[in-house]
């Protein structure tokens, strides 16, 4: 493996209009490679921090000249003109750098796209694509995962016009990555004009491109999407199925679920929670509880066995100890993966392997403040995930990475690999 050269970084924008920073690898060979790093909004007490530079004259505080400075710095002095035989051993080094449980020294912003940037580029000086590259850290054979789709968005990526955060599309019948976009296009297209018809609204978007008509609660949300489905000439739950990511903890107060104004205790959420999806084709839930309601989650993932995915975000955070945890409390069994939760490849690798052995269903999921960067698409299918969260279908920072799943998908058919696993929605 070809030595670093150097490493360099910029900040640039994301899909907010926040800054984030993109990161350059040059490789001893002359190959290089770059990277950018995403950033939520909906974000874990658990996940690594983020460096901004706290300047209020300058994006209100959002800068990030400090994880700039840092890659140009501190970590390409350090590991600039050293071979690192594999990527555990680059990511290893920089976690030892860093020193704190958090990355809170040189920002995880700053150590994800080191990460990230030279993947790609041992992947270019070895000549595979991406996504085999990243196959070959964990041993996996690549798949393309089953997309999920926003479709309607509030909470925390919309304006809290519903408190939960997102009503996604789960086309259950495509045949293929091409099939899958076209069947949620016409769901989409179907659901602006309801939107228009029966809210008067135009087809205004969120942060991840999903629609956000002003609801009057979570179930007439649920119900439009179910009608949408319908108005597209697609079966609910037979075609397309429902996912719903409800960020609970961003209406958790004072022990009580502020939904549509009624405040609830965690039984009777995990009561509202189980209604849903037996009235609606919900395959998976995402954050149905707090992130620190430990003691009631494994209520949640009882009342909805072989029913519906219980997934923990803000819940685990791509963390290995807070996954562990999970496993030993039945707490849930599916991983929402997010890359930049934890900050190293190496790191999220562990927390995807702890998942798989637990047999838990794995989603690599995208941020909602993202770029036109579409690594996301590659680690997916190169880890295998059984699903992809990428955002909706309306934005160019989305479709980078539908885009390159495509792209994927009509490299494996000409070589002839199995493009899609064996569906099993509700686990």
């Amino acid at each position: 493996m070809p030595m670093i050269r150097t490493l360099s970084a910029l900040e640039i924008l994301d899909s907010r209009g926040r800054p984030t920073i993109a990161v350059q690898c040059a490789l001893s060979d002359g190959t290089a490679a770059s990277a950018s790093v995403p950033s939520g909004a909906s974000t874990g007490a658990a996940e690594a921090l983020e460096l901004r530079d706290g300047d209020p004259s300058r994006y209100q505080g959002l800068g990030c000249r400090k994880a700039v400075d840092h890659v140009n710095r501190a970590l390409n002095d350090a590991l600039a003109r050293r071979e690192f035989a594999q990527q555990a051993d680059l990511d290893r080094a920089m976690i030892e750098l860093d020193g704190t449980p958090n990355k809170s020294r040189l920002g995880a912003n700053a150590i994800l796209g080191v990460s990230i940037a030279f993947a790609r580029s041992s992947a270019a000086s070895i000549g595979v694509p991406l996504y085999r590259h990243f196959a070959s850290i964990l041993g996996t054979s690549p798949r393309l995962p089953t997309l999920t789709v926003n479709l309607f968005s509030g909470g925390k990526h919309a304006g809290e016009q519903v408190p939960i955060q997102d009503i996604l599309l789960v086309p259950v019948s495509a045949e293929s990555v091409d099939h899958s976009l076209s069947m949620v296009y016409a769901v989409y297209q179907s659901a602006a004009a309801l939107a228009k018809t029966k809210y008067d609204s135009r087809p205004l978007v969120a942060d991840e491109g999903g629609l956000s008509p002003p609801f009057p609660d979570v179930d007439s949300a649920l119900q439009d999407a179910v009608d949408s489905i319908r108005a597209a000439g697609f079966e609910p739950g037979r075609d397309v199925a429902l996912a719903i990511d409800i960020a609970a903890t961003h209406f958790h107060r004072d022990g009580k679920y502020d939904l549509d104004g009624r405040p609830l205790s965690s039984r009777k959420m995990v009561e509202q929670i189980a209604s849903w999806v037996s009235t609606f084709p919900i395959v998976s839930v995402e954050d149905g509880l707090a992130e620190d309601d430990w003691q009631n989650w494994p209520a949640l993932r009882s009342a909805l066995n072989g029913k519906a995915l219980v997934m923990g975000d803000d819940l685990l955070c791509t963390n290995p100890p807070r996954i562990r945890r999970a496993v030993e409390a039945r707490a849930a069994n599916a991983l929402l993966l997010k890359v930049n939760q934890i900050g190293t490849l190496t790191e999220t690798a562990e927390a995807y392997q702890l998942a798989r052995n637990a047999n838990w269903s794995v989603t690599i999921s995208a941020r909602s403040g993202e770029t036109e960067d579409n690594w996301l698409a590659d680690l997916a299918v190169g880890w295998a995930g059984d699903y992809i969260k990428i955002g909706s279908i309306t934005r160019s920072e989305r479709l980078a990475k539908y885009n390159r799943l495509l792209a994927i998908e009509a490299e494996l058919a000409t070589k002839g690999a199995k493009g899609r696993r064996d569906k099993g929605t509700k686990r």
